[in-house]
């Protein structure tokens, strides 16, 4: 079993290059080391609109336990002494994963 979080955040104009480069070398990494994957990142460009999707295995609840381990960590407050500020709102939510294929 795999739990996965959808994320999409409304990026201020002018900010998704700054935005992309942090999230890649700085917040991923952090992300990653408490075992987070990243199933994919998009950019609705008309939009500016960052869209990505992390998953942990396990439920719902273990992904909760991890998640508030990250969020309360050094290290996630490390990464965000460099946040670029420019999320102008965002919507977080878990999603079922289908397999498209069949």
């Amino acid at each position: 079993m795999r739990t996965f979080q959808l994320r999409r955040y409304d990026i201020a104009e002018g900010k998704m290059p700054e935005f992309t480069a942090w999230l890649d070398q700085t917040l991923i990494p952090v992300r990653k080391q408490f075992g987070f994957q990243i199933e994919f990142r998009l950019i609705e460009t008309k939009a500016n609109r960052f869209i990505w999707c992390v998953s942990l295995p396990g439920d719902e609840a273990e992904f909760l336990k991890v998640q508030d381990a990250y969020a309360a960590s050094a290290e996630r407050a490390a990464a965000f002494e460099s946040f670029p500020e420019c999320i102008e709102s965002s919507e977080i939510g878990f999603v079922e994963a289908l397999d498209l294929s069949k």
